[in-house]
């Protein structure tokens, strides 16, 4: 997950050792970023507050690398890889926001997030749908599903930020 993670930002990840008893050496390079244009004004970074979160989806490598990035946010994060999964998580885990894919497998995430709408202790929860459907018709069905904010995969740290802070 790591090397996968490093090479989607140009970099990579080496390990070294002289064998067992001997240590470890983990190598990790990444591409420094330039800076912006005196112009081009970057949006102060936003300051959120730890919020719990639990993130939904049958692509352990998608949820994983969402989860260690919300992580180094300061988040407190679980993951689920299905719909059931959430369905017996959710109760324990009391997330202040659910991230769901809708594209699972057996229940999608609309039906998820009807029933995850009938229980009155998540009334608070805030669902956000992180999805490659991003037609305005899927917005439409989000919203009437019980969704509070849609985001089209890859969604941008920014935006979900944003959904995050509101809160």
């Amino acid at each position: 997950m790591v090397k996968r993670l490093v090479e989607m930002h140009g970099g990579s990840v080496a390990l070294f050792s002289a064998g067992l008893g001997h240590g470890s050496r983990f190598e990790l390079k990444l591409p420094l970023l330039q800076r912006e244009e005196a112009g081009g004004e970057q949006p102060a970074p936003l300051q959120v507050p730890m919020r719990r979160i639990l993130v939904v989806d049958d692509n352990t490598d998608a949820a994983n690398s969402l989860a260690i990035i919300l992580s180094l946010e300061g988040h407190q994060v679980e993951c689920a890889y299905s719909a059931q999964e959430a369905l017996e998580r959710v109760r324990s885990a009391r997330p202040d926001v659910a991230l769901l894919d809708i594209g699972l497998p057996g229940m999608d995430g609309y039906e998820l997030a009807r029933k995850l709408r009938e229980h009155p202790e998540l009334a608070s929860t805030r669902l956000v749908a992180l999805t490659g459907y991003g037609t305005t018709d899927d917005k439409v069905r989000a919203r009437a599903s019980g969704f509070d904010a849609h985001l089209v995969k890859p969604a941008e740290l920014r935006a979900l930020q944003e959904i995050l802070a509101e809160i």
